[in-house]
């Protein structure tokens, strides 16, 4: 069965930068898409960046556009979300996650990895 793990978070301060990577157990059809979401406790699941496994359309949340980038290597079926300028309320848990429709809505990922927490000081 396909998995996700996420890796690359921590605590940094405000204006820094972090990478979080995605790697799957199983290579992505080549319809798949593949997406960034974050949550804190209380909140719903927030949508952060999304891109298609076979690479491009890349889309963001408008949080988020001009300081993250969504990348992969396909060769590592590895995902990638570098942050850069990050502000305190990019403070959450991040997810990866996998769809095979391309949309910024949670409930259509079937496939999660567990999570990495980011936090961001002031």
């Amino acid at each position: 069965q396909a998995q996700l793990e996420e890796s690359g978070g921590g605590s940094v301060q405000a204006g820094g930068s972090l990478r979080l990577s995605c790697a799957a157990s199983v290579r992505p059809f080549s319809r798949s898409v593949e997406a960034w979401f974050r949550q804190v406790p209380g909140k719903e699941r927030e949508f952060v960046a999304l891109m298609r496994s076979r690479g491009g359309s890349e889309f963001y949340a408008d949080s988020v556009k001009g300081r993250f980038t969504i990348s992969r290597d396909n060769p590592r079926n590895t995902v990638y979300l570098q942050m850069n300028n990050l502000k305190p309320e990019d403070t959450a848990v991040y997810y990866c996650a996998r769809a095979t429709e391309y949309t910024s809505n949670p409930s259509a990922y079937d496939l999660w990895g567990p999570g990495t927490q980011v936090i961001v000081a002031s």
